[in-house]
């Protein structure tokens, strides 16, 4: 059974930062590519980022210049480094895994989730 577990979230205030990570166990790490998603109160589920297997990212327009994503396939850890935090991005953060496709259309998410952690941003 893949498992993901993310760690890392807490409260921060508003412009501030949080790195968030993601620790895969009982997968082939280096051949899934991992993205970011949220979810707030009442809302759908929303792509955030995402790399490939080779190193190819992609962020939603809205974090972009801020957030950051990055994995480490030796620690098979993926990374949300995100600065300049607003209160609409509170959100419970998940991560997931899926083939290449994910970061081209993050529409599309793989079948892997994690449990999610909460990020809440307030002053």
């Amino acid at each position: 059974q893949v498992q993901l577990v993310e760690s890392g979230g807490g409260s921060v205030q508003p412009w501030g930062s949080l790195r968030l990570s993601c620790a895969a166990s009982r997968i082939s790490f280096q051949i899934y590519a991992l993205g970011w998603y949220r979810q707030a109160p009442g809302q759908q589920r929303e792509f955030v980022a995402a790399v490939s297997t080779t190193g190819t990212t992609n962020y939603a327009d809205s974090v972009k210049g801020r957030f950051t994503i990055s994995r480490d396939n030796a620690k098979k850890t993926v990374y949300l480094y995100m600065n300049i935090l607003e209160p609409e991005e509170t959100a419970v953060y998940y991560c997931n895994a899926g083939p290449d496709r994910i970061v081209a259309r993050p529409h599309t998410p793989g079948v892997y989730w994690g449990q999610g952690t909460q990020v809440t941003v307030s002053s």
